[in-house]
């Protein structure tokens, strides 16, 4: 077999596997970097993976949120979370992981959580080490975590329930002691260390890194899957400066939406001055530059697929 049908296979054969499984298999890949992004609708989920989207994120406040209308504040459930995660995770190939925020209750809603997200086709679960009460947006003040014991409970919990289903969804620790009020850098890093040793986890995250030297430190302590948010750095890092840092993966989430808000702004200003012509300008401006139509494909629960149904199921 030619080095050109062994990558045609090998694709071939990702394409094919369970999201959980392609996710189990991008998050381990160190040849290159894998951006995680924000898909803020199936839609735009759609439009994401024709453009080469890898993974999607649904933040419980940037997509779930867009939704709801409502804030980051623990007030959105896990089923909503799961309803809008399962439909962009139904819509497209790559792998949607979920924000599952404290795990919306003890160790039984924990092992609920990873079994709907399961069942929904959700690839992985994000889950933090906040408490329930008091939860808070990321980068907000007054964060605090719960005591390491508890935190180590609470994803055991969500790695026994996913082994006992399906051992490739992805378990994600994400880590707020960085900046909590009751805790700091140190503690930091023993969390990120026991949150893959002794409760199991597949991936861990440093929420708040405050310089690189930080991120190196990490890094160098931290066997397997790390990544890393913006934090308080100066600056979202570039891919080549995560491979450079051994971290192979790159948290972006944030982008998309700004994008989208900023493009709506700018039409909805424009209309509300020039009514059609603000439309009509936009079709010429975009007449060369084409973008895809987000609709369900000839093989999805769309048209086309209604056509050939009725062609099969009612009478001539």
């Amino acid at each position: 077999m030619s080095s050109n049908e062994s990558t045609t296979t090998a694709t071939a054969s990702e394409e094919s596997a369970r999201p959980t499984t392609r996710l189990k298999h991008l998050i381990k890949r160190s040849d290159r970097v894998l951006s995680v992004l924000h898909p803020p609708t199936a839609a735009c989920a759609r439009i994401m993976e024709k453009a080469g989207c890898e993974v999607g994120f649904v933040g419980t406040g940037g997509v779930v949120g867009g939704y709801t209308g409502m804030a980051d504040v623990g007030a959105i459930t896990m089923l909503e979370c799961v309803t809008v995660a399962g439909w962009i995770a139904q819509a497209v190939k790559f792998p949607i992981i979920m924000d599952g925020d404290t795990g919306h209750g003890g160790i039984m809603a924990v092992r609920r959580m990873v079994r709907e997200c399961i069942h929904a086709g959700i690839a992985g679960v994000r889950i933090d080490d906040q408490p329930i009460e008091g939860k808070r947006r990321t980068q907000s003040t007054g964060v605090t975590v719960v005591p390491l014991d508890q935190a180590i409970a609470r994803y055991r919990a969500a790695v026994d329930m996913k082994n006992e289903i399906d051992p490739d969804f992805v378990i994600m620790a994400q880590c707020y002691a960085r900046d909590a009020e009751n805790s700091g850098i140190d503690d930091c890093l023993n969390r990120l260390k026991a949150y893959r040793q002794e409760a199991g986890v597949d991936w861990v995250q440093l929420e708040s890194p405050h310089s690189i030297e930080e991120i190196k430190v990490a890094r160098a302590q931290i066997d397997g899957t790390f990544s890393f948010m913006k934090g308080k750095l100066p600056r979202y890092s570039s891919l080549e400066e995560h491979k450079a840092l051994g971290v192979h993966i790159a948290w972006f989430p944030g982008f998309t939406h700004n994008v989208l808000w900023a493009a709506l702004w700018d039409f909805m200003n424009d209309f509300q001055t020039r009514g059609v012509g603000a439309w009509e300008e936009f079709v010429e401006r975009r007449r060369e530059r084409p973008y895809p139509d987000p609709a369900v494909g000839d093989e999805g629960e769309g048209a086309a697929m209604q056509q050939r149904l009725e062609a099969r199921y009612l009478p001539r």
